[in-house]
């Protein structure tokens, strides 16, 4: 699904690591660690297509236009923007060839989904953090793309959130969907997930999540 080779990402003439040469198939779940300002939100940038790399090349088993669904950090949005929570997460059916009738349907399904039926007129500056998160995620729920990019999708949540976030992982990797998702929660993530790409100036290193916490003085250091 996802193969990189060569690859380097970052400010221009200042790569953030050596180059990357990674596969990751289809349906896998995998995390990327690292410190603060290592490269782990701007690498799934450079696989959406939104920041182009260094040097190197990526190759997906998807279309650009709608085959990726990345889930934005919610500080880069304009809480002032005048919309409600409910057209926020209705923008994940942008591309949908449903019917008016299945959108909604669909619509008032995934603010249930996420506990957000409540919530659905009030304006974003209204939502706290985490209702705000479970909005993105609602949003990003909708789509049909198969290669999701998750940045820090645990932001804000309490543990109901916490909890929900979980169910519709699995849901989405039973799919068959690939996922990549960015977290500093690593004690969390050894719970519900295997691999991990740990990204630092030094190096990536994709290996078992355990694996790296078993060595996590050494994983602090270098990240």
């Amino acid at each position: 699904m996802i193969t990189c080779h060569n690859l380097q990402w970052g400010p221009a003439g200042h790569p953030l690591t050596p180059p990357l040469d990674l596969h990751l198939p289809r349906a896998s779940l995998t995390a990327v660690i690292g410190g603060n300002g290592c490269g782990k939100s701007s690498l799934l940038k450079v696989i959406a297509g939104i920041e182009a790399p260094l040097q190197g090349h990526i190759a997906l088993g998807v279309s650009r236009l709608g085959g990726i669904a990345y889930l934005v950090q919610q500080q880069t949005l304009d809480r002032q923007f005048p919309i409600k929570l409910q057209d926020l997460v209705s923008a994940g059916l942008w591309r949908s060839p449903l019917s008016r009738q299945q959108r909604q349907e669909r619509l008032h399904q995934a603010l249930h989904d996420w506990g957000l039926l409540d919530l659905r007129q009030h304006s974003l500056q209204a939502l706290s953090g985490g209702e705000l998160q479970r909005a993105l995620l609602a949003r990003l729920s909708l789509t049909d793309a198969q290669l999701l990019l998750l940045d820090e999708p645990e932001s804000a949540l309490d543990e109901h959130g916490l909890a929900l976030l979980w169910q519709h992982i699995k849901r989405w990797q039973e799919q068959g969907r690939t996922q990549l998702i960015v977290s500093h929660a690593l004690d969390n993530l050894a719970q519900h997930l295997d691999s991990a790409l740990l990204v630092s100036r030094h190096g990536c290193r994709l290996a078992p999540i355990r694996q790296l916490l078993n060595q996590r003085s050494s994983l602090e250091r270098v990240a």
